[in-house]
């Protein structure tokens, strides 16, 4: 696992939806190494203890990795405090992203996600040219990235809980759907991990390869403190495998829910 580590600079900070930011961060010697499903180590001002945050968008040419988080403590609340043209104390890339090269050619592709665990699946999508997207939300005031990945997909259908835009339904009902139609080759997913199992059930019934990204809480992000372990079944044998540098994504298959 290549990364770097060092002060990069906030190019761009939009707020994206309530407690939620994309930030665009200048950074050329990540932004080569980086793939899609990796995340960022980000050290919050005040604190001892970085914060995850999934990779969003990867942009070579101009340096770039753009990453989208949610506010829910105080760690993230002081990351979001930074503004644009200050430094962010960083490591990345890093973890395993998605295979997306062992995917066959013309095959299609389906990324799934749920809620926060939709900005890692836009990269993804951005590998393929046909792609279809089941993108999950609350409500109207969640939803995040619709239209940036209506540009890169060829169907994008939007479920919210309580009905106010798109279907309402969780994702697994549309994702049903495309399954029946017999030509998806993969299917890509991050979320809740009861939206994750779910999704993986589903994969594995109609005979589809799947990968699900999994969040853990993280200490050092590389490995060393074991302290965001899954329970993995690989080769027969029941293991535990850490997060942060065996995954985030695994083999659904693998993963005992």
């Amino acid at each position: 696992m290549s990364y770097r580590c060092g002060e990069y600079k906030l190019l761009k900070k939009t707020a994206l939806a309530e407690n939620i930011y994309s930030f665009t961060i200048e950074c050329p010697e990540a932004a080569e190494l980086a793939r899609c499903g990796q995340f960022v180590h980000i050290l919050a001002p005040g604190f001892t203890l970085r914060r995850p945050i999934s990779v969003c968008e990867i942009d070579r040419k101009a340096g770039t990795l753009r990453v989208v988080f949610l506010v829910k403590g105080e760690g993230t609340k002081a990351i979001s405090r930074i503004n644009e043209g200050e430094y962010l104390d960083m490591i990345a890339p890093l973890g395993n992203g998605y295979s997306v090269s062992s995917v066959s050619a013309g095959g299609r592709v389906i990324v799934v996600g749920g809620g926060i665990g939709v900005p890692p699946l836009l990269q993804t999508a951005k590998h393929f040219d046909n792609v279809t997207a089941v993108l999950g939300f609350r409500s109207y005031g969640n939803i995040i990235l619709a239209d940036e990945f209506r540009k890169v997909c060829r169907d994008v259908t939007i479920c919210t809980d309580d009905g106010s835009v798109g279907e309402k339904a969780i994702v697994t009902v549309p994702l049903k759907r495309e399954l029946e139609k017999g030509d998806a080759s993969a299917v890509f997913a991050c979320g809740p991990t009861r939206m994750l199992n779910a999704v993986a059930d589903m994969a594995k019934e109609y005979g589809v390869f799947c990968e699900v990204s999994l969040e853990e809480r993280m200490g050092c992000g590389v490995g060393a403190c074991v302290g965001c372990v899954a329970r993995i079944s690989r080769n027969g044998e029941e293991k535990l495998l850490r997060v942060c540098k065996d995954g985030p994504v695994f083999n659904a298959e693998e993963v005992l829910f």
